[in-house]
């Protein structure tokens, strides 16, 4: 006799919260959202957003999301890495 119960699959995302957080303050740049006190919150929105389509979207069973720490191995090994990058907007 064969067991024939499945075993649910199991959908696991990471979302890379600072390349959200970027891509969406640059979305919402010529169209800002600000709150009542005049905070810039497009980047919030747009991260908020996106985390809310991949739950509803994608229906994931488990769900990271990773923040960066600093600066890396990357940055100790070469003093250029990403030295030719745009510094972060002060929003």
């Amino acid at each position: 006799m064969s067991d024939t119960t499945a075993t649910p699959a199991k959908k696991l995302f990471l979302l890379d919260a600072f390349a959200l957080i970027y891509r969406s303050h640059f979305a919402f740049a010529k169209n800002p959202r600000v709150n009542s006190k005049g905070m810039n919150t497009g980047a919030i929105l747009g991260f908020t957003n996106t985390l809310v389509e991949v739950l509803l979207k994608e229906k994931p069973t488990h769900l990271g999301v990773c923040f960066d720490s600093g600066k890396t191995f990357r940055h100790e090994k070469d003093e250029n890495y990403k030295a030719n990058r745009q510094a972060m907007p002060e929003d």
